[in-house]
């Protein structure tokens, strides 16, 4: 994957296909490539040139080890946009969703449309609850065993309707198992932005074409946060995926990625 030094640090990206861009933004202590599994063959196959990167606070990219702010991370997508010859077609998933939502208000000439997966204008009391708990777990030096934490993961993050079958169960159980691991300092500069922020008002100045979408069974931002966002946009589109938690782009992709393509195509 290349690096360019935008908004000045290091970002680490990659584009595949040809076409109209489209720019993925991954959530919170994720890297890009996990856009890779399903996103990025079924939009190269839609016929688009598909950007993934990892944001400030992911190696290679710049950790942001000083600090990191939405306005950060807003800037760095923006300038990758630019480097590669928007506006772009925007999705974001969790804190990327935030991301792609800031942007449309900010450099709606960057956005040609934008799609918003587990969206949220404001967190509720117990998503603030539990990342004050993930901040004090990291602070505190405790290392969950692999096999709780990825107990912990699946609960979390999926379904219920993906745990009911025991080889499906054991297979997530095994990934979230072998692929955790102890959170990087650069995860732990995401995890101290502010999350005390109500953008309820802001977002009916949005006047890009947005689709917010909601996992039914999602955990980490109720379906209920997502359909917000579309509730104050002007003309935004909201889509609910049944049996889907917050990794609903890996557990129901079919759903998810025809939902996006059918916005983008519309």
């Amino acid at each position: 994957m290349p690096i360019a030094t935008i908004n000045g640090i290091p970002l680490n990206y990659q584009v595949k296909g040809a076409g109209d861009l489209v720019v993925l933004i991954m959530g919170t202590g994720s890297p890009g490539r996990v856009w890779d599994l399903h996103q990025v063959p079924a939009l190269v196959k839609a016929g688009y040139r598909v950007a993934t990167f990892d944001n400030r606070g992911i190696a290679p990219s710049g950790e942001g080890l000083d600090g990191i702010t939405i306005e950060d991370l807003v800037a760095d997508t923006a300038g990758l946009i630019e480097l590669l010859g928007g506006p772009a077609y925007v999705v974001g998933t969790s804190m990327g969703a935030r991301v792609a939502q800031e942007l449309a208000l900010a450099r709606p000439d960057l956005v040609r449309k934008a799609v918003f997966l587990a969206g949220h204008a404001r967190m509720d009391q117990f998503q603030l609850t539990l990342t004050e708990g993930e901040r004090q777990l990291f602070d505190s030096g405790v290392e969950l065993p692999a096999k709780y934490r990825a107990a912990v993961t699946a609960v979390m993050n999926l379904s219920p309707a993906s745990l009911v079958d025991a080889n499906a169960a054991r297979d997530w159980l095994d990934v979230f198992e072998f692929t955790g691991g102890k959170t990087s300092p650069g995860v732990r500069a995401q995890l101290s932005m502010d999350r005390e922020f109500d953008r309820r008002s802001a977002y009916r100045a949005v006047r890009v074409p947005c689709l917010a979408v909601g996992f039914a069974d999602d955990r980490m931002i109720p379906a209920y946060l997502s359909k917000e966002v579309a509730d104050v946009i002007p003309n935004a589109v909201y889509e609910e995926i049944p049996d889907a938690g917050h990794y609903g782009y890996l557990e129901r992709p079919e759903a998810v990625n025809k939902v996006i393509v059918d916005f983008f195509a519309g």
